[in-house]
């Protein structure tokens, strides 16, 4: 189980993220749109959120049922 931070634990934490986050390169989205599309789009026949996932591979698929008569 995780543990309780305390809000100076989390005040650092927060701290610490913002000075990584404060060094990221920006860009415009209007610059890299084209770049995000052409990914989505080559990768668009593997993706399971647009395809799906086969019935033998899915983990969340139910393992068996519940018939109420």
């Amino acid at each position: 189980m995780e543990e309780e931070r305390t809000p100076e634990e989390t005040a650092k934490m927060e701290a610490e993220q913002l000075r990584i986050e404060v060094k990221l390169t920006r860009e415009k989205i209007s610059k890299v749109a084209p770049d995000i599309l052409a990914h989505v789009e080559s990768n668009m026949a593997d993706d399971p959120l647009v395809k799906g996932v086969p019935e033998d591979k899915n983990p969340f698929k139910e393992k068996g049922g519940c018939v109420i008569s």
